[in-house]
């Protein structure tokens, strides 16, 4: 039987995800996105910081 109740929490349920986003997690973006070709939106939270990471991570490969 799985233990749910250690399971990641989605980022849209964080109780700080509407705080800008954190300088390590804009440098790990940037660096991603750097890989990826593209562009890192201004001003993300950090909800939406972590779910770019994810997307970005599965695009470049990294992560895994």
């Amino acid at each position: 039987m799985t233990d749910l109740s250690n399971a990641e929490k989605d980022p849209s349920d964080w109780t700080t995800g509407d705080e800008p986003a954190t300088g390590a997690q804009e440098s790990y973006l940037h660096t991603l996105a750097g890989e990826a070709n593209e562009e890192v939106p201004d001003g993300l939270t950090k909800a939406e910081a972590s779910q770019k990471i994810d997307e970005l991570q599965d695009k470049t490969g990294r992560g895994k």
